[in-house]
């Protein structure tokens, strides 16, 4: 009896195992279609580049996406998600409303410096006038989710007098987000014309520690702030 050698599995062995394993292909087509539209955008991606550079066909990319528009609106969605899920995991309920709010600032300036791509696909969106974001009803309430964390975290914060009234938390967070954004989004043209190593980690470090500081100042009270 002639014994057989080990050999690779067979493409149709492959095929099953894709077939079996949905959610893991669709993992990673969504993982490169990042990539391919944070630097490309939605008129520059191709689903053919994307095909080639995962475990799936171009088949079946459309099977699971229908389009290159719907797997675009499955890209943003899934890049909200990843942000808005890590959110949820800091636990700001358990914490003093300073530090609590210390925390989120600090995570949110270092989610958009480790993942300049989500900084790129919300720039594209914008290029788009946030029209595939509005089509999406988990990506609102996704949003509307971490304005209720902000809104909480400000209100004991004010209950217990070391937040100042009126602020409005959409606000607060937009001042968050923009500075935050700002770090990724220009980094390049700043580094260039101020001739600074703007992400050189001592730098990175100095600037969340400004950004975390300017926020907190922002919403103490003036018996809240710390004496010079």
């Amino acid at each position: 009896m002639v014994a057989t050698s080990k050999t690779s599995a067979s493409p149709s062995s492959a095929r099953r195992r894709r077939k079996n394993d949905p959610e893991s292909v669709q993992a990673d087509i969504l993982a490169v279609a990042t990539r391919e539209f944070s630097e490309k955008g939605l008129s520059g991606a191709r689903i053919d580049e994307i095909a080639e550079k995962t475990r799936a066909s171009k088949r079946m990319i459309y099977y699971y996406f229908n389009d290159k528009e719907t797997l675009y609106l499955h890209t943003l969605e899934a890049a909200y998600k990843k942000v808005r899920l890590q959110e949820a995991e800091l636990n700001l309920d358990h914490l003093a409303p300073l530090e609590a709010l210390s925390r989120l600032v600090r995570f949110t300036f270092c989610h958009h410096a480790k993942n300049p791509d989500f900084i790129r696909l919300v720039m594209i969106e914008n290029i788009h006038h946030g029209r595939f974001l509005a089509q999406s009803e988990l990506i609102q309430s996704l949003n509307a989710g971490v304005i209720d964390v902000l809104t909480n975290v400000y209100l004991r914060g004010v209950e217990e007098s070391c937040f100042r009234g009126g602020l409005d938390p959409r606000e607060l967070h937009w001042l968050i987000s923009a500075l935050s954004f700002f770090n990724v989004s220009n980094q390049h043209t700043f580094s260039r014309i101020f001739d600074w190593q703007q992400a050189a980690p001592e730098n990175q470090q100095k600037l969340e520690d400004h950004v975390t500081d300017m926020v907190l100042r922002y919403v103490r009270t003036d018996e809240a702030l710390p004496s010079e």
